[in-house]
């Protein structure tokens, strides 16, 4: 799964990476947690990319409240296309989520080791998503989740599930909603992960509510 990650760049940075014409408004955080506004970047129909902060925790249109969208941080790349709470977001409505770095955490029979995964050159990437509308009388919410498979050799060591990567050169194919999605679908091969790399970190981290640098800072194994 993914459940927590790192984004503390500057805006200027954020926009020339996925080439956008404004500049991004976000919360700078080293300890991003579900259930809060995360930075995204979707396609209009211009073609162009606008960023936005959508709510992290995919709220189905159909869904008669939010109150479960704690369960809906991931969605698993196996069957996002069949399950009814993923599948017209799937088709229809696919974002690019903003990171710099994601943590998981290594069960050891002392405890947990938490590791920090980033690229070698400590450059932004971007998690696939998907996102939805839910609305409710008056109240409207724009919501996201990440998508997840199975880990590759990097990740096994550390967990089972890893969030896919979109290769940069594929940004406009996977948020192009009017491509197949079988094509969009065979995207999420994350080959995008033969540049990353994975750090131990220390327990500061481990608290959501610690968000400084010390979240990101190594330690010896």
């Amino acid at each position: 799964m993914c459940g927590r990650f790192q984004l503390t760049v500057s805006p200027e940075e954020i926009a020339e990476h996925f080439q956008l014409s404004r500049l991004p408004k976000y919360q700078p955080s080293y300890n991003i947690t579900p259930a809060r506004k995360i930075l995204c970047v979707v396609e209009l129909e211009d073609k162009s990319l606008k960023a936005v902060n959508l709510f992290w925790g995919l709220v189905p249109s159909w869904s008669k409240d939010t109150k479960n969208s704690h369960h809906l941080i991931n969605a698993r790349a196996e069957t996002i296309r069949e399950k009814p709470s993923f599948r017209a977001a799937f088709q229809k409505r696919r974002c690019l989520i903003v990171a710099q770095s994601f943590y998981e955490w290594q069960k050891l029979d002392s405890g947990k080791q938490a590791f920090r995964i980033h690229r070698q050159d400590h450059q932004l990437f971007a998690f696939a998503g998907v996102w939805e509308q839910w609305q409710h009388e008056v109240e409207t919410l724009y919501s996201c989740t990440i998508i997840t498979t199975a880990a590759n050799e990097l990740m096994q060591p550390i967990h089972e599930r890893m969030p896919v990567i979109m290769p940069e050169g594929c940004y406009h194919d996977w948020l192009n909603i009017t491509s197949n999605t079988d094509d969009a679908y065979d995207l999420l091969e994350n080959s995008a992960y033969a540049n990353m790399v994975t750090t131990p970190v220390g327990d500061w981290v481990n608290n959501p509510r610690h968000d400084d640098i010390r979240c990101i800072e190594p330690t010896v194994k």
